[in-house]
């Protein structure tokens, strides 16, 4: 197994070292346009390899020959949103650096599926899969993981119960539109809305919306790493280790949801092929009404790359 992750940023760098950690390849390549970066990065992280004891080649690179062959590609490059910057601000810079990664990337490993992490999330991974020109189960997007990551940290907060035993669900585009579902979201496999009145669930969804820009605010100068990082490594094993796990992520669809045409988050089963499935759940007209709308969205956006 080899894995390419391109952008030695946090996300990046963090990804990559989480794979090493894991043991999730033979071989991980860290590529980045900054030189001496990535090959830094990725000599400290092999020289950690003998205390963690793993045995992942871990190399950086400021190209792609390289990268020749890769199984799975996770792309992190772009600029990242700083404050008072909207993700939409994003959306032209980062389409130009998508675009150029999706084709080098093409070039070297056709056989390869691509995780898009790069921001504005949807449209990114949109990018990717018209250049690519690979099938749909080939390129997906990460999102709802880290979303549904962030809505289950505020619920096990605000409940002081344990993360492991609360699931939740959030589809939808990655920004001030996704849907979270309490209906779908379980404490110990309790309905949320058993556990708690609907003004403290509004209050949590509206704070899992708000979670990149909550933590930029904080940082002043960057955005989120490990979650995504975390998140990104989860996809990435449930494929490596054809684990067919249930995620929400971004992929393109064809009528499910009443949505055509489209790349927006809903729950996948990710396995050896990438998206093996797409799964469908029942939603109340509310939920399906701000589906549509948080798609509506990114189909606004997706006019504008103009692919």
């Amino acid at each position: 197994m080899k894995i390419t992750v391109i952008g030695a940023g946090h996300v990046g760098a963090t990804t990559a070292h989480i794979l090493a950690n894991k043991e999730l390849a033979n071989e991980i390549v860290l590529v980045d346009i900054v030189e001496g970066i990535p090959q830094g990065k990725a000599l400290d992280m092999y020289e950690a390899t003998p205390v963690e004891r793993t045995d992942s080649r871990i190399i950086g690179t400021n190209g792609y020959d390289e990268t020749k062959d890769s199984d799975l590609v996770i792309i992190t490059a772009g600029l990242p949103r700083k404050p008072g910057m909207s993700r939409d601000d994003l959306l032209a810079k980062n389409t130009e650096i998508v675009k150029s990664v999706t084709e080098q990337v093409v070039s070297q490993s056709p056989n390869s599926i691509l995780i898009v992490v790069s921001n504005p999330l949807d449209v990114m991974t949109y990018v990717a899969y018209k250049v690519s020109g690979f099938e749909k189960n080939r390129v997906m997007g990460m999102a709802g993981v880290l979303d549904s990551a962030r809505f289950r940290t505020f619920i096990s907060m605000e409940l002081n119960v344990s993360v492991e035993d609360v699931s939740a669900f959030v589809l939808g585009g990655h920004g001030d539109s996704m849907v979270p579902l309490p209906r779908y979201s379980t404490v110990a496999g309790i309905p949320l809305p058993d556990l708690m009145d609907k003004e403290t669930i509004d209050r949590l969804v509206q704070r899992t919306r708000d979670g990149g820009i909550e933590i930029v605010n904080y940082l002043k100068t960057g955005s989120a790493y490990y979650a995504p990082a975390s998140s990104t490594v989860e996809m990435a094993e449930a494929i490596i280790k054809d684990k067919n796990r249930i995620l929400p992520c971004a992929v393109w669809l064809e009528g499910e949801y009443g949505l055509k045409n489209v790349m927006v988050g809903v729950p996948v089963k990710l396995g050896k092929n990438g998206i093996e499935e797409i799964i469908q759940i029942e939603l109340n007209p509310d939920e399906q009404k701000a589906l549509k709308t948080s798609a509506g969205g990114v189909e606004v956006l997706i006019e504008k790359v103009n692919l």
